[in-house]
């Protein structure tokens, strides 16, 4: 057999292994096709390119990043050498490094990266090719990231209409344009339209790549995510933990997937005050993303900012304040001020500073923490209905109760609207209403309100029995 013929058979032995996840024998091959193509070819070859190509998704996939960077960057330089800078060859390189971008927070790259690939693809292979479905998927992302929802929005369905119209109904490539958009409705709180795409990608995924494939665990994670942010906690959690031992079988227990599910994991204890099994969960995700992608990511910053609520919980208040502080100086630095996220944070220094009687200090963050999440998520979004809830206690606890019934009566409309009129945070704002109305002596009204959260909550019991939330 001659040398270039030996190279590409254990090329696509590699890529049929690196497509199942199974990275270090699909590496041992890859590097050999390498070693072989530089030796015969020389090492300015376009098949040298390719070989650099896939060995560099594989070092992403394991979040060893410089070690990717090197070899997407001298892949893209081969084919531009070669191909012209405007080559959809050189776009997939484009779109690969605008990945690994991505993974270490890099988003002001990603972007213009994403967008000089898009523009080769669409002028060399037309508008609806399926390379250009890939793009518009990875350019959502990026949006979506960035919480500029109204943008990821009609890329991920463009991406969709595209795949759908191209390929057959059961290829995973569909599965990932429907987990896309499911995840952007979750975070954006519509519920009810992310949980049919999620189920509809899981079994897709499922029956095209098996149970074990890490794609089948990111819609696992991405539907216990769902569940969580509708306080559906006993659901979510076989899902997540299904997730994480996917995910450090076959990725490995060191990667950025494994730190997000821990990340999430705890987050579901915590909610459930077991505050023992969260912390170092958090603690070991916070050591991962610190070793894979610096202490100044904005990944870590989520992992400070929730380290920072459980000891807000456990009154520890100075440890608290510190991880808060820390977190959104981070974030600040990574995306300026007025990020949606750091609503969040805002939101947190609020509850703490007023669980010390500190008004002076909580009221600010309280209104810009609403002024971010009104303006970035939208005003009918939970998280905005969740930030006038406990703006309205904080006055209602200071006496100011026209002031707290206004912003009650916001926060259940929204959360009825959003969530629908049976769900539990609807229970939240319809007791803590009635809390108010009895300090202004309406007693009728609050019996009212009452009778229809012990209801709710009654009905949700029967549906999920073992739900600690209840």
């Amino acid at each position: 057999m001659k040398f270039p013929e030996a190279a590409r058979l254990l090329h696509q032995a590699g890529y049929y292994l690196f497509e199942r996840a199974h990275y270090v024998e699909a590496e041992l091959l890859l590097t050999r096709a390498l070693a072989i193509r530089e030796q015969v070819l020389g090492s300015e070859h376009l098949d040298v390119a390719q070989s650099l190509n896939l060995l560099a998704n594989i070092y992403h996939d394991q979040s060893k990043y410089p070690k990717a960077e090197t070899l997407f960057a001298r892949s893209l330089t081969i084919r531009e050498q070669n191909l012209g800078p405007k080559h959809p060859d050189v776009a997939q390189s484009l779109n690969d490094l605008a990945k690994l971008y991505y993974a270490q927070g890099k988003y002001a790259q990603v972007e213009s990266v994403l967008q000089r690939a898009l523009t080769i693809l669409e002028q060399a292979l037309g508008p609806e090719h399926i390379d250009v479905a890939r793009t518009l998927n990875a350019l959502g992302s990026l949006y979506q990231v960035q919480g500029k929802y109204v943008q990821a929005e009609p890329l991920y369905q463009q991406a969709l209409a595209i795949r759908e119209k191209i390929l057959r109904p059961e290829h995973p490539d569909i599965a990932q344009s429907l987990n896309k958009l499911a995840e952007l409705y979750c975070f954006w709180g519509k519920y009810i339209q992310a949980e049919p795409l999620f189920q509809r990608a899981l079994i897709i995924r499922e029956q095209a790549l098996g149970l074990e494939h890490p794609d089948v665990a990111t819609t696992l994670y991405d539907l216990a995510v769902l569940y969580y942010y509708q306080d559906q906690y006993g659901q979510a959690e076989p899902l997540i933990q299904r997730a994480l031992t996917i995910f450090e079988q076959i990725i490995g227990p060191e990667t950025y997937e494994v730190a997000i599910s821990l990340n999430t994991l705890a987050v579901l204890y915590y909610k459930q005050d077991n505050y023992t099994q969260a912390e170092p969960l958090l603690q070991r995700a916070l050591l991962i993303w610190e070793r894979t992608s610096g202490s100044e990511h904005p990944n870590v910053a989520y992992i400070l900012n929730n380290l920072g609520e459980i000891y807000y919980k456990q009154s520890k208040y100075d440890q608290a304040e510190s991880f808060y502080q820390r977190s959104l100086t981070i974030l600040r630095q990574a995306y300026g001020p007025g990020y949606y996220e750091e609503g969040r944070i805002l939101h947190n220094l609020a509850e703490l500073y007023s669980a010390q009687r500190k008004f002076d200090q909580a009221e600010p963050f309280y209104q810009q923490a609403l002024a971010i999440r009104e303006k970035e998520l939208g005003p009918k979004h939970p998280e905005v209905a969740n930030t006038l809830n406990n703006l309205a206690r904080f006055y209602k606890d200071q006496g100011k109760y026209a002031e707290a019934e206004a912003l009650y009566q916001r926060a259940l409309s929204i959360r009825e609207q959003a969530l629908g009129p049976e769900h539990l945070k609807v229970v939240q704002s319809l007791e803590d209403y009635a809390a108010l109305l009895r300090k202004t002596n309406r007693e009728d009204e609050a019996i009212k309100m009452e009778v229809r959260a012990d209801a709710i909550r009654a009905k949700y019991a029967q549906k999920n029995p073992t739900d600690s939330e209840l």
